[in-house]
């Protein structure tokens, strides 16, 4: 005797076996990445296909190039061998953040400079996300681990008319 098929027993199954495809709303990703040169071009290939596969490709072009340059920061300062990569797609904007291992300075002084060292890095993706009318910064990492998070938000609306 066959046997049944299990949407025939359990029709709630069927629908538990095809999963739904991606949309903007499920973009939740975390990727552990070694603090390397090539990794950037990672990020790039990773960031769009991502963003191609949520059908989010129109704001690939200024999304790709922010995190690239959050990583490529990340792995130049960062005291550890891995960076830590977190994208998200809420509230109808992309959310790009970066944990490095790099720790706060104590000493008031070594912290202003390399505040400013991390900013001058970081001018090219603050163009690029001011042109998007969003938002970014960094600062100490609020895990247990410590180090700095940099972030970047991009409104899918700005970063449509990126370069436009």
């Amino acid at each position: 005797m066959p046997i049944p098929a299990a949407s025939a027993c359990f029709p709630s199954a069927a629908r538990l076996l095809e999963p739904a495809p991606p949309t903007p709303d499920t973009l939740i990703y975390s990727l552990t990445l070694p603090a390397a040169p090539r990794t950037p071009a990672v990020v790039r290939a990773t960031v769009r296909s991502v963003l191609c596969a949520h059908g989010l490709d129109d704001m690939a072009d200024p999304a790709v190039q922010v995190a690239s340059e959050l990583t490529a920061c990340a792995c130049r300062f960062t005291t550890s061998s891995e960076v830590y990569l977190c994208l998200r797609h809420r509230d109808d904007a992309l959310r790009v953040v970066l944990y490095d291992a790099h720790p706060r300075h104590t000493h008031p002084h070594l912290a202003a400079a390399c505040d400013a060292r991390r900013r001058s890095a970081l001018r090219l993706p603050a163009c690029v996300v001011r042109a998007c009318g969003g938002d970014w910064g960094f600062g100490e990492a609020r895990q247990p681990g410590g180090g700095t998070r940099m972030w970047a938000v991009l409104p899918r609306e700005g970063a449509r008319t990126y370069l436009r």
